[in-house]
């Protein structure tokens, strides 16, 4: 198992994540649980046995390389056979127990019998052996600690996916949107010249109209509800999110930069749109958008 080198993958994955496995090493069975939840940074709770206690700065480092972002909690623990389980009488402090005892009895004149089982209730009277880390029972347990983190990864792959498939279907849609824009643009430049010659029949003599002023007023108006550069804009921050797409994993605040560029053109498209079918397209490409913008926050 590679402990140092963090893994790069072809495809995007999900920060949220779940691997677990299980393994018997030495009559001890040896559970392994990794889960996380999307995070700004990489942020890791760790639970072990002490007994691996000098082992965890390897661990951390190990996690580190393969979770790279998101919440993490990691949990490693055993389950020992009751057979096994070895406990020491610590007889000095027994004795000391039954001394004690024995004295209040006397002074309160209680009975001294028996004080030998309610000494060996008393805190700290069974002691549990220290124990040594053995490197090859700890080389063991990596290898369950391996096979969690395999299927930790599976199931991002899994989910990255998923949030993959979402993100094309939510951008082609965008580009979709914004191309249906031809035709409404068309009909609305024709209603603009129209307006604004009925506004001026209104107050102005037809035969008095000078064509080449209203035609500049006409290219005027138009210049300032034109959208041609937001939309070559758009097309290239949808074409900028697929090409990072197929970059693969550690690009989550890409597309998290890249969705804000594509709102502020949606937004300024929306702003000189002037026009009901116009507005009713950048809705839904800014309903596309927001789903995008949540899938973001948990893409590695």
């Amino acid at each position: 198992m590679d402990k140092g080198t963090a893994y790069l993958w072809a495809m995007i994955r999900s920060m949220t994540g779940y691997g677990k496995a299980e393994g018997v090493v030495t009559n001890r069975k040896y559970s392994v649980e990794i889960r996380s939840l999307n995070s700004k940074q990489f942020d890791l709770n760790a639970r072990i046995p002490g007994i691996f206690r000098e082992k965890e700065m390897e661990l951390r480092k190990l996690l580190r390389s393969r979770v790279i972002r998101g919440k993490c909690d990691f949990f490693l623990s055993y389950e020992t056979d009751p057979s096994e389980s070895k406990h020491e009488i610590n007889t000095e402090l027994v004795k000391s127990y039954i001394s004690q005892l024995e004295n209040i009895a006397v002074e309160s004149d209680q009975k001294t019998d028996n004080l030998l089982a309610i000494a060996i209730k008393m805190p700290d009277a069974l002691q549990h052996p220290r124990e040594e880390l053995d490197e090859d029972v700890w080389s063991k347990v990596e290898e369950i600690v391996g096979k969690a983190l395999d299927a930790f990864d599976n199931f991002r792959e899994v989910e990255g996916a998923s949030i993959e498939k979402d993100f094309k279907a939510g951008i082609s849609i965008i580009s979709e949107e914004s191309k249906n824009l031809d035709p409404l643009l068309d009909a609305r430049l024709k209603r603009i010249r129209s307006r604004i010659k009925a506004n001026l029949e209104e107050v102005i003599d037809r035969s008095k109209i000078d064509e080449n002023r209203f035609e500049q007023e006409v290219l005027f108006y138009i210049e300032k509800t034109d959208v041609a550069e937001e939309r070559s804009r758009l097309a290239a921050h949808c074409d900028h999110f697929d090409d990072v797409l197929k970059d693969g994993v550690g690009q989550g605040k890409k597309f998290g930069f890249i969705a804000q560029e594509i709102g502020r053109e949606i937004n300024t498209l929306g702003s000189k749109a002037n026009d009901a079918d116009i507005q009713r397209l950048v809705v839904r490409m800014k309903d596309e958008l927001e789903k995008i913008k949540e899938q973001v926050l948990n893409v590695l």
